[in-house]
């Protein structure tokens, strides 16, 4: 059963929401969460050398830094 606001993200065992994994292409992110995400990076670069570059430590805080 799906969990509102989630964003397609699924609980752990121990109650804690997933997190996107680093790995992920921005261009994936882009399909889900807008075509200005990460504006200014390729979409095959990976979350993590973006979070990395611009400083903060999860796709939220990437999103709220952003607005």
């Amino acid at each position: 059963m799906k969990q509102p606001g989630l964003d397609n993200r699924h609980r752990d065992k121990n109650g804690e929401i997933h997190r996107k994994r680093g790995n992920t292409l921005i261009g994936t992110l882009r399909k889900e969460y807008g075509p200005e995400l990460a504006k200014g990076y390729r979409s095959d670069a990976q979350l993590k050398t973006v979070l990395e570059k611009e400083g903060v430590s999860s796709l939220n805080e990437l999103m709220k830094k952003e607005r």
